[in-house]
């Protein structure tokens, strides 16, 4: 079954297609805009989880004072967090990058320490690899 009428039979066999030069050009281009794009669309993410990072500090914080208030008392670095799963909605969640929260108490710098080591998991670092810390604000 024939539906395009006679007329128009025409058009089709003389319609053209993309030259590969001109499909190539536009692959360059997107390849470019990519190029362009993608390192800032990445270091919105990787700044992303830091500050993740630093609002589940400061809400395990939250739950560790809430903890010495009932108990007179801070968890010790042996009970670790596990101490304050009562005291939170879920279970003591990881650090953005799978890793657990380095708690010790009494800590170096007040009652306790909060740690996560970042994406590069050792301490110490920069930028992606900044240490996220309990007793100053991740800027």
């Amino acid at each position: 079954m024939n539906i395009l009428p006679a007329s128009n039979k025409h058009l089709i066999r003389n319609a053209e297609g993309f030259t590969l030069i001109e499909l190539m050009v536009v692959m360059v281009i997107i390849a470019l805009l990519a190029a362009l794009v993608m390192p800032k669309l990445f270091g919105s993410v990787d700044k992303a989880s830091q500050q993740s990072a630093q609002t589940q500090i400061e809400m395990l914080g939250q739950a560790l004072d809430l903890y010495r208030l009932e108990n007179r008392k801070y968890p010790t670095t042996e009970e670790g967090l596990e101490a304050i799963k009562n005291y939170l909605k879920k279970n003591v969640p990881k650090d953005p990058w799978g890793s657990e929260y380095v708690y010790t108490a009494p800590g170096d710098h007040g009652d306790y320490d909060l740690i996560s080591y970042g994406a590069d998991k050792t301490e110490g670092g920069e930028e992606n690899n900044l240490d996220i810390v309990s007793w100053k604000n991740f800027e």
